[in-house]
């Protein structure tokens, strides 16, 4: 290997830096690796233009080899390439701000008696913000008439996706067949409250989940797991350097027709009754939230897992302090481990304070 030489790393690899480890997130094969502090702060030498031998000096000869080790893990793993000098300036980094032409980029509906006479004006006013992902949640049996009306009126939009949470019925499980002849939009349908009831369905062309547990409001909502790193892509990496990875451009309307940032967050904007979704998006304290990212959060700011983690907003550890750690993360960056949120006795006073005592206990 030429010690002449530079490396660059490759711009769709971006490093996030933790406590005591980094992640480099590779969002063009949606992939990351952990790497240890001391490569990290390789890479960043070499993102300052520093030669491989001036990185191989400032570590000292004795060090060489652990330097070649690291650089050849980074180009077998094609994190990044060997270039000249003149030549490491034309690669230039890609420009990691967040833009995307929608006023609202997802929404959440409760169905309810009181939200089902609005569902219309939801839509209309959901097109002209240009939403392109909706939920709609149930907690109650929905009736198949009800449930028609809701697929017909979200047909012919521009949504991408449609999500349906519904309560498992017999009558709504039979009727899952039938969905895509209503509306092709959907992407997802949850049957909650299926514990011991029939699971046996025909693969469709949307994905199919059962919960055994009942959900009865939106506090299962906000809970931080690794499983759900598994998306690691430029949207939402760019979305959480820039704002909220939660909240950023995110409505909701609850089953009692409330107009919030999100069902479990206290804050009513109006009621979809005698409000528009447009009138609500224009008031700045409903967009409080929506530039809060995780570098600001306590214990977050450290963490190498941040910018490919769903934040929480609505459930912190310190309830009243909205740079707090959100309440259902187990993880722990200053010792990457992972433990069960809703054991820690640390957390006790939050989960009395949110009046999920019995919600932790059905879980566990």
């Amino acid at each position: 290997m030429n010690s002449k030489k530079y490396f660059k790393i490759f711009s769709n690899c971006i490093i996030v830096t933790g406590y005591n480890r980094s992640l480099i997130l590779d969002w063009q094969r949606n992939n990351f690796v952990a790497i240890p502090d001391t490569l990290q702060k390789m890479i960043s030498l070499f993102q300052n233009k520093k030669s491989i031998d001036d990185v191989i000096h400032f570590y000292g000869e004795e060090n060489k080899e652990i330097v070649h080790e690291y650089l050849e893990f980074l180009i077998e793993n094609e994190f990044g390439f060997i270039t000249d000098a003149d030549e490491f300036d034309l690669f230039i980094d890609i420009d990691t701000n967040f833009e995307i032409a929608s006023h609202i980029t997802n929404c959440i509906v409760e169905i309810s008696d009181e939200t089902i006479p609005s569902i219309d004006k939801i839509v209309r006013d959901l097109e002209s913000l240009y939403c392109k992902d909706v939920q709609f949640v149930c907690y109650e049996s929905l009736d198949l008439d009800t449930l028609k009306y809701v697929l017909k009126a979200t047909n012919e939009t521009n949504f991408r996706s449609i999500e349906l949470i519904l309560k498992y019925s017999k009558e709504v499980f039979e009727f899952i067949g039938e969905i895509d002849k209503n509306n092709f939009r959907i992407t997802e349908l949850t049957l909650h409250s299926s514990a011991n009831k029939n699971k046996e369905v025909s693969k469709g062309t949307f994905n199919i989940i059962f919960i055994n547990h009942e959900l009865k409001d939106f506090r299962n909502c906000g809970i931080v797991d690794s499983k759900y790193f598994n998306n690691v892509n430029k949207y939402k990496i760019f979305e959480s350097l820039n704002h909220n990875s939660c909240l950023h451009k995110k409505i909701s309307v609850t089953q009692n027709g409330e107009i919030k940032n999100c069902p479990s967050i206290p804050d009513s904007f109006g009621n979809i009754r005698d409000t528009t979704l447009v009138d609500v998006i224009n008031q700045s304290s409903f967009t409080k939230y929506w530039n809060v990212t995780k570098d600001q959060i306590d214990v977050c700011k450290d963490c190498e897992f941040r910018h490919i983690c769903t934040d929480c907003r609505a459930y912190v550890e310190e309830p009243g302090n909205q740079y707090s750690k959100p309440l259902k993360c187990g993880y722990n960056p200053y010792t990457n481990v992972w433990e069960e949120w809703s054991t820690n006795p640390l957390k006790e006073t939050a989960i009395n304070y949110y009046q999920m005592e019995q919600l932790v206990q059905k879980n566990n």
